[in-house]
């Protein structure tokens, strides 16, 4: 039976957790430790209380999540921080959040495994963001039409699309998450066709003035990629099971 502390070190080590800028609320790494001994490695995009809470009934002890407790900031201990802190002490739950190392990791990250789904050969970094590249770019031989049904089949389920660029896209762009509003600096690094999460309202407009496509995927759908992964990982180089927990945002 492998030690928090051995998978905590081979995570943070794997995901190069300390040589990566993020923002403060991510707080990557182990946000709560439990007593000592894990059994069973759960995935989850998010943290939350219904997510804890099958954590517990499924007698998983080490969660791995993309994004963490406290990316609201500082905040007293009481509501659903409350709730959430009491579930994992309860249940002796180890909580680790990985926001952009896994982000960009080149085997384990959203980015390169997202790519990897749609089919999309020798992506390479781009779109620089706290000192590394966030995401991954890649020529294209298709129709837009053809990227698309790519896109929805490796999200499973439906995609948004914007489509003023061109109707067989050159470069493809990929940042998961919520990098919508990023379009003109993806613009900028000669990508005509951008491919992420969920976008504000006025990225559509921006997408018709500077002719290019825009494929959101959704947020959550585009980021369940790493955790599985990491997770899985975790599974085989420690001998123990793993599961995905499934609670969609919606978003």
């Amino acid at each position: 039976m492998p030690s928090l502390s051995e998978i905590v070190e081979h995570t943070n080590n794997y995901l190069r957790v300390g040589e990566i800028q993020d923002w403060p609320n991510a707080l990557n790494g182990l946000q709560i430790e439990n007593s000592g001994k894990v059994t069973k490695v759960g995935a989850a995009v998010d943290v939350s209380t219904r997510v804890l809470t099958m954590v517990a009934k499924k007698k998983i002890d080490f969660l791995v999540v993309h994004h963490g407790l406290f990316w609201p900031g500082l905040q007293s201990v009481t509501g659903s921080l409350r709730r959430q802190l009491k579930v994992a002490f309860e249940n002796d739950i180890a909580l680790y959040g990985a926001h952009l190392p896994l982000d960009i990791h080149p085997k384990m990250g959203n980015n390169a495994l997202l790519a990897a789904a749609i089919g999309l050969k020798s992506a390479t970094p781009f779109f620089e963001e706290k000192g590394q590249l966030l995401g991954v770019r890649s020529k294209f031989s298709g129709s837009r039409e053809d990227l698309t049904r790519k896109v929805r089949k490796a999200v499973g389920g439906p995609v948004k699309t914007i489509t003023f660029g061109p109707k067989n896209p050159q470069q493809i762009g990929i940042i998961t998450g919520a990098a919508g509003s990023e379009i003109y600096r993806v613009v900028a690094d000669g990508v005509d066709t951008f491919v992420t999460g969920e976008a504000p309202h006025w990225a559509g407009v921006a997408a018709e003035e500077l002719g290019m496509n825009l494929i959101l995927g959704g947020h959550y759908a585009t980021e369940t990629f790493g955790v599985k992964a990491l997770a899985a990982h975790l599974s085989e180089r420690f001998k123990i099971p793993w599961e995905f927990l499934k609670f969609p945002t919606g978003l």
